[in-house]
């Protein structure tokens, strides 16, 4: 089979970049070893060896060489075992490059709108965060509608009959966009605005190779209030140091009329 060999991968379990790479890796039937990389304390030699440019997982590695960026390593499990399970990339050119564009739309639109939604550094931010995830949620609608049309009748998946390249992407933030449907009781795949891509939703978390990769949405929950109580300490702490850095400097200049 084309593409034998050692495959080792690198991750953090709650990175939706990372679950691109499983995901890939799942639905592709593909036995690999997982490796847990502390991210944000020590990184291992092996991790830093492996991508010494942004020292970040996912790193998918295949017979010792390193390839590095979620979509890169889906796009080369893709081609490198195009031989084994479902075809994840379109075979025509034309195909494969709006399959591209899609995937690098949900990057660019739908994961920068969801760190603005969540990172926001006022409410006014966050809520332009929020607005633009339901506009990039409503394009991608009619991305799934006109993929899923394309050969005459409706299809179930961006990839048509099968997950292929885009669903993978999007996929990959499946878990913490129900994760924030929870903490914000909102849905952001609203059944009302977007019924196509909440059925897809529903049909993509009901796959058996979803399930054998997706974390768990409530460990998610959890992890996610921890890390925000810690920005949120990290924030005071600067505000804090702020204030008394301009006081010594206030009192430095005008004396004791501070």
């Amino acid at each position: 089979m084309a593409g034998d060999g050692e495959l080792k991968l690198l991750g953090m379990w709650a990175s939706p970049f990372v679950l691109r790479a499983r995901l890939a890796l799942s639905f592709k039937g593909l036995k690999y070893e997982y490796v847990e990389e502390e991210i944000f304390g020590n990184k291992s030699e092996l991790l830093l060896e492996s991508n010494p440019v942004h020292k970040k997982v996912p790193v998918l590695i295949h017979n010792g060489k390193a390839i590095c960026e979620s979509q890169i390593i889906v796009q080369y499990i893709s081609e490198v075992y195009d031989g084994t399970g479902p075809s994840l990339l379109p075979v025509g050119a034309y195909d494969r490059a709006v399959a591209r564009f899609w995937a690098a739309y949900v990057d660019d639109k739908v994961f920068s709108s969801f760190m603005m939604m969540i990172m926001g550094k006022t409410d006014d931010e966050k809520a332009e965060g929020r607005k633009q995830l339901f506009a990039a949620a409503e394009t991608l609608e009619g991305a799934l509608k006109e993929c899923s049309c394309s050969k005459g009748r409706p299809r179930p998946f961006f990839g048509g009959d099968s997950v292929g390249y885009v669903d993978i992407a999007l996929g990959g933030f499946v878990a913490w966009v129900q994760t924030r449907d929870l903490l914000s009781g909102l849905e952001h795949f609203d059944a009302d605005k977007t019924p196509l891509l909440a059925t897809w939703l529903e049909r993509f978390c009901a796959l058996n190779e979803t399930k054998a990769v997706m974390p768990d949405v409530m460990k998610l929950l959890e992890f996610s209030k921890k890390r925000q109580a810690q920005a949120d300490a990290a924030a005071a702490a600067v505000v804090l140091s702020s204030h008394k850095t301009t006081s010594n400097l206030c009192y430095y200049i005008y004396g004791n009329n501070i």
